[in-house]
């Protein structure tokens, strides 16, 4: 296999592995635990559930790694087509990695206020529950600010895919548009937080822009030419 091909494929199986676990910790665990403006409920259904609340941790901490092997996979792809734009590329996958450490912290903060602890004596369990909630709170309005950086990275890997010659320009002019959708959410979430979830679910055919490019990586690959796949056979 030619090693374009291959880079792409493995890039496209480490962007598949991000998909199957950002949702769990992202979607599935927030819709089964957090009852929205009710923090007794919420710490009731934390507790009783403990493990899959770690569990989504874990995966908001599994996922910032995978993030990170993502960019340095698709920088071994795209690197050739402009490094400068690659480079701006794994910086802001970075730094939202980094975001995205520090966010974890938010929600490690709310299980101890649910649990207790002797040093939380002076407060009384509501006041523990609500502060609890405050710390859920935080960790969904720092998703919103990671938002921007899963937008604006997108831009220079959006670029270098049209650019490349070997992936659908489509796609990568999808990415750029699915760059300016994230980053419009995110203003969104700041500044009109009440249109947010009209505005997510509007802004849907823009964001698959992703899944378009990791199907393609993974099932297509990389389009080589023929003569170059040949020269690459005879090589090996």
């Amino acid at each position: 296999m030619h090693p374009t091909a291959k880079a792409a494929r493995i890039a496209g199986a480490v962007y598949l592995s991000m998909v199957l676990t950002a949702p769990f910790s992202l979607i599935y665990v927030p819709s089964k635990l957090i009852v929205r403006d009710n923090a007794a409920a919420t710490a009731e259904n934390v507790l009783a559930h403990e493990t899959m609340f770690r569990l989504s941790i874990l995966a908001d901490l599994v996922g910032q790694v995978i993030f990170i092997c993502l960019a340095i996979a698709l920088y071994r792809l795209l690197s050739n087509v402009n490094k400068i734009w690659a480079g701006l590329m794994v910086a802001f996958v970075l730094v939202s990695a980094a975001v995205g450490f520090v966010n974890t912290l938010n929600d490690i903060a709310a299980l101890i206020l649910f649990r207790g602890a002797d040093f939380l004596a002076v407060f009384d369990k509501p006041q523990r529950d609500a502060l609890g909630m405050l710390f859920i709170r935080l960790h969904t309005q720092g998703i919103f600010i990671d938002e921007m950086f899963w937008g604006l990275w997108l831009f220079p890997f959006g670029l270098l895919v049209f650019r490349s010659g070997f992936l659908p320009r489509f796609i990568g002019v999808w990415l750029m548009i699915n760059c300016f959708g994230y980053v419009i959410l995110s203003v969104i979430a700041l500044f009109f937080p009440a249109y947010y979830g009209a505005a997510f679910n509007w802004s849907q055919p823009v964001l698959f822009g992703e899944l378009a490019i990791m199907l393609w990586l993974l099932i297509k690959g990389a389009k080589v030419p023929a003569a170059a796949t040949t020269a690459a056979a005879v090589a090996a």
